[in-house]
């Protein structure tokens, strides 16, 4: 059967300007890090974009190294989009990155000018796009010229091959130069993505104020702190005992403790009153600031999806909230 959107897509979604770039983009992304990839069921991946676009979801975040195995994020991607998407190219934004490991040699990671401009070559063949919306440096390369990379950048742009680049889990000042490199090549950075969520803050030692300086959006990825920061660790933990011994070890040094499932029992409590998940409320905090233009979710099915657009339902919070988060984090 073919897939047809639902004519109501538009209607419920926030919509929030990057920066002060002309774009805007859905408040709730959906990144295809995970659960896309050649290991995983194609119809399931096919069903969350589905939805993911029934309910406004119009930019799709990927990479040159999704997967697993690597590319495979996008080559699915590109079937998904090429059998059901293509008549609505023009409502989506797809996005992606090079910067990470990707090949073997010299010219198969980090930041040059070779590596950045090889990988898109490669990303658009395995998605059948002629350009992408957005295109990251997906780290910064200490032994690259800057100056390179973001010429890179701008090559990439003037060449058709994107409309847009931003940069990820660059530093603040790192930030800064790359803005000031790419504002006087005449393309600016729009939008910079760095991994956010209750237990990762870091962005909060400067990079916001940079940000918000230099007028660029910002999409926090992994604002579910993997999967901590929903009830997957407490629903099954009685009321007034500790949690059970987790030992998980997640990507980005990330472990499931009871020191911090035990923190998510008491944010939960502050979720259920506030008429939310824990899940939905870790997203609308992400969402508080005013630079935040996203939140990038990671999903791997469609209930998901649908649970992560309700939490825009409930966005605000009251100071007395605001405290007792941080003081709940800081216990």
């Amino acid at each position: 059967m073919q897939y047809k959107p639902d004519q109501s897509r538009y209607d419920a979604m926030l919509y929030n300007r990057s920066g002060r770039s002309g774009l805007k983009l859905p408040a709730i992304a959906l990144g295809l890090w995970y659960n896309f990839g050649g290991i995983d069921a194609i119809e399931n991946g096919r069903r969350m974009i589905h939805r993911a676009f029934d309910l406004g979801i119009t930019h799709f975040d990927l990479a040159n190294n999704y997967g697993p195995p690597p590319g495979s994020a996008e080559e699915n991607f590109g079937r998904i989009l090429a059998k059901d998407l293509a008549p609505y190219r023009d409502e989506l934004i797809i996005s992606s990155k090079a910067g990470y490991y990707m090949w073997p040699g010299p010219y198969g990671e980090w930041g040059s000018r070779k590596y950045l401009i090889a990988s898109l070559d490669q990303s658009l063949k395995r998605m059948g796009l002629d350009y992408v919306d957005i295109f990251y440096s997906h780290r910064f390369d200490p032994d690259t010229p800057l100056e390179e990379t973001m010429g890179a950048l701008d090559y990439i742009v003037r060449s058709g091959r994107a409309t847009y680049v931003g940069i990820s889990t660059y530093s603040p000042e790192q930030t800064r130069q790359a803005a000031a490199l790419l504002k006087d090549l005449g393309t600016p950075c729009i939008i910079h993505q760095p991994r956010y969520n209750m237990f990762d803050r870091w962005i909060e030692d400067g990079l916001l104020d940079v940000l918000a300086e230099e007028g660029i959006g910002c999409i926090g990825f992994s604002p579910l702190c993997q999967g901590i920061l929903t009830d997957k660790y407490i629903k099954d933990i009685p009321d007034g005992s500790r949690a059970g011994k987790w030992k998980n070890e997640l990507h980005w040094g990330d472990s499931v403790s009871n020191e911090r499932v035990d923190k998510v029992v008491e944010l939960n409590k502050l979720a259920q009153a506030r008429g939310q998940s824990m899940a939905q409320m870790a997203i609308a905090w992400v969402l508080r600031h005013p630079v935040m233009t996203s939140a990038l979710i990671g999903t791997s099915k469609v209930s998901q999806v649908e649970s992560a657009v309700a939490a825009l339902d409930n966005l605000e919070f009251s100071g007395e909230e605001l405290e007792a988060i941080d003081k709940i984090l800081a216990e």
